[in-house]
């Protein structure tokens, strides 16, 4: 695994929204198993049940976006990746106190960042122009679809 996307790019993945073609695009050129983490399972979820209470999404749509990503897991596209969550969270807070100051960062996007430097990967993947700035900062090649 040499890339970390977040949970912006699993979303266009996986539903249909404005940056699904470049997400499309993006993941045809980049085939590599991608590491899922808990983080990911639940900003997904959260993510997806947020869309069809926006009427964005029907419950049918998440259903098979849903069933889509457990059939990744299975096939071994995705990678779970649990037992990290104390040392992101950890790994986060010293991001923060770094990176938000001059970033702007939310809390998500700080814990996405930290969860791809504990994970060791040299690439990270996102729409979310604060985070890709933090994970530049550390030192990460930063991909936007």
């Amino acid at each position: 695994m040499n890339t970390y996307a977040d949970t912006s790019v699993f979303f266009s993945l996986y539903a249909t929204d404005a940056n699904s073609p470049k997400a499309d695009v993006w993941r045809r050129g980049n085939p590599e198993a991608l590491p899922f983490t808990a983080l990911h399972r639940l900003e997904l979820r959260n993510a997806f049940g947020l869309a069809v209470f926006q009427g964005r999404l029907t419950a049918q749509e998440v259903q098979a976006a849903w069933l889509e990503v457990e059939n990744d897991l299975a096939a071994g596209h995705l990678i779970p990746r649990g037992g990290l969550w104390h040392r992101t969270l950890r790994e986060a807070e010293s991001l923060a106190m770094t990176h938000t100051p001059i970033v702007g960062s939310r809390t998500l996007d700080i814990l996405h960042v930290a969860a791809a430097k504990l994970l060791g990967v040299p690439e990270f993947c996102s729409f979310d122009i604060r985070q890709t700035a933090v994970a530049a900062r550390i030192g990460l090649k930063v991909a936007v679809p």
